[in-house]
């Protein structure tokens, strides 16, 4: 990482101020070479910038970060420019033309500060999530993954794992000498606690649903109103609804937040023993796929004819007259509206009960799999005997954690995580 990167580290043009970041070694010849001096540290300051035959490209405010204590712990520096796409493009030009400078690559600016320690991987992890939520719970648990919410607790635990592991190779090699003990100390309690942390942590919502959002599916037989109340959801007139029997061919899906929490709706074709033709088969099949991956299911049909703990009786036509459902959690109507805020509501609830972590700690895949191998070790470490292979448990409990926190990791998936971070990032 010996050249120097530049990016547009704002939104894109045009508007009110545009924000160019520049990294790397040259970072201070960059500024002179544009701005003519180079301003005191972490002082904005006003200037002329100008190409290398002295045209005037703008006035900016430009800053000066000296490294390594910076965001990506190299030389730093931004111009705060107007925010028009002649300025921004002439400025990117000027940059591109001096020696040793160049356009960065998606993340580069993140991957930097992990290759030069600024932050872990857990942490950049974080703040990818943190660039893609979409709504208050994302971001709220996010913000708390990119501030280390989960890396200090790794750290931790890896302190305690290295205490008892120094306890325990002491023992192994010094043994039989007078001023170490050749009784293995009962590390138990220690180990127990240690457990007890991993697997509430473990059990804490998972990123990848927070980020698809709660999966309500809206099932039941032909003309139950799945459509009509799809609609309502998502306040839009997303499905088509008719009197026609199998209406609905296909699954729709529509993402959406309620309240700050993300949902992903999905209304169903009718669900019947006999489809009228083969294109309602593959809907009733493609719905049938979708009742066995939803958090919650809707169910508009006859009462008691599916059960789970998942799912909830719906009277769909509380506007109408006869008989309906004896015991539904929600009576409603999509004509009407009545019951619609209930139930939104209580769907709001169900949902923030479920992926709202109380630990602000939500784990993505990478995560989870190491955490579960830690796990495994310190199992194996509190079982064994053989103070031996307590040590190589041990062992492998550390090589996860330090896994988890980037410090043993390979470029291919360097290259994914940071590939979803923006240019400027």
């Amino acid at each position: 990482m010996n050249d120097t990167i530049f990016a547009l580290s704002s939104g894109l043009p045009p508007a009110a101020i545009a924000i160019v970041r520049i990294s790397g070694p040259s970072a201070a010849f960059a500024v002179t070479s544009l701005a003519g001096t180079l301003p005191s540290p972490k002082v904005a300051s006003l200037r002329q910038l100008r190409d290398h035959d002295s045209n005037q490209l703008d006035e900016a405010i430009v800053l000066w970060f000296p490294g390594p204590s910076t965001v990506t712990g190299e030389d730093l520096a931004e111009f705060h420019l107007h925010g028009g796409r002649a300025v921004l493009a002439a400025v990117q030009h000027a940059l591109n033309q001096l020696p040793g400078l160049r356009p960065a690559d998606a993340g580069e600016f993140t991957r930097r500060a992990f290759a030069n320690g600024r932050v872990d991987l857990a942490e950049a992890e974080g703040l990818a999530d943190l660039l893609s939520a979409e709504t208050e719970l994302q971001r709220r648990l996010a913000m708390s993954m990119a501030t280390g919410a989960l890396s200090t607790k790794v750290e931790s635990w890896r302190d305690q794992v290295l205490t008892i592991s120094a306890r325990i190779e002491a023992i192994l090699d010094f043994g039989d000498e007078d001023d170490v003990g050749s009784a293995v100390p009962d590390f138990t309690p220690d180990i127990v606690k240690l457990l007890s942390n991993l697997h509430e942590v473990r059990n804490a919502p998972r990123a990848e649903a927070l980020r698809e959002g709660f999966r309500v599916v809206l099932a039941g037989p032909p003309n139950a109103g799945k459509s009509s109340l799809f609609n309502a959801l998502v306040e839009d007139e997303a499905a088509i609804t008719a009197s026609i029997p199998g209406t609905t061919r296909d699954v729709l899906s529509r993402p959406i937040a309620l309240e700050g929490v993300p949902f992903l709706f999905f209304d169903t074709a009718g669900l019947r023993m006999e489809a009228a033709d083969e294109i309602e088969a593959i809907g009733i099949e493609r719905a049938s796929a979708e009742l066995d991956r939803a958090d919650l299911i809707l169910w508009m049909g006859d009462e008691g004819e599916k059960v789970g703990d998942q799912l909830w009786e719906i009277e769909s036509f509380a506007d109408c007259q006869g008989p309906g459902k004896a015991k539904p959690r929600h009576r409603i109507s999509a004509i009407t509206g009545e019951g619609i805020a209930g139930l939104k509501s209580d769907l709001v609830a169900t949902a923030r009960s479920v992926m709202a972590s109380p630990i602000g700690i939500a784990l993505n895949e990478r995560q989870h799999s190491l955490l579960s191998d830690a796990a495994m070790a310190m199992d194996g470490a509190l079982k064994s005997p053989d103070p031996l292979l307590k040590a190589e448990a041990l062992r492998a409990g550390r090589v996860a954690f330090d896994k988890l926190l980037g410090r043993s990791t390979t470029e291919d998936m360097l290259d994914s995580l940071f590939g979803r971070f923006c240019i400027g990032k």
